[in-house]
């Protein structure tokens, strides 16, 4: 059972990380265009507007990239570090944990992003596609199974 799920797990990372882009990238748009509900409101955030309209750019961008799988790991890190921001700048301040303050979608994106940047994109990545002659995994991939025939 173990040596299946080890083999199905870079597409269910890979998977993880489609699903994680699109909600965060579906989550810019609203706020950037005012579609699917629009930002607090309804309606798309004032361009240039300090911190908002950064952050559904970041959004709609990082989100967008780690969909495609591509440059996942910098996406990811840009990411996490936004939505450390937005936890630790408007949610937090209202309340210790995420449940009281409604920081549990920032926190979550956070934590997810964080995973990606440390694991990589995954099966089904456009990041294979562009990778360097040679080279058909992305980065850490290959040392995990060199430490895998170690242990072995």
């Amino acid at each position: 059972m173990s040596g299946r799920l080890n083999k199905a797990q870079p597409y269910a990372l890979g998977l993880f990380r489609i699903v994680v882009g699109l909600l965060f990238a579906c989550h810019g748009a609203a706020s950037l265009f005012g579609v699917l509900g629009g930002a607090s409101g309804g309606d798309a955030v004032p361009a240039g507007t300090w911190p908002d309209w950064y952050a559904a750019v970041i959004e709609l961008v990082g989100g967008s990239l780690v969909l495609l799988g591509l440059g996942t790991r910098t996406a990811a890190f840009i990411a996490s570090g936004a939505m450390a921001y937005a936890y630790f700048t408007v949610h937090q301040p209202e309340g210790l944990f995420p449940r009281q303050n409604d920081g549990e979608l920032p926190a979550f994106f956070c934590w997810a992003f964080l995973l990606l940047v440390f694991t990589g994109p995954g099966a089904l990545a456009l990041d294979r596609v562009f990778a360097p002659r040679g080279e058909s995994r992305p980065e850490g991939e290959e040392h995990k199974e060199q430490a895998t025939t170690v242990q072995a």
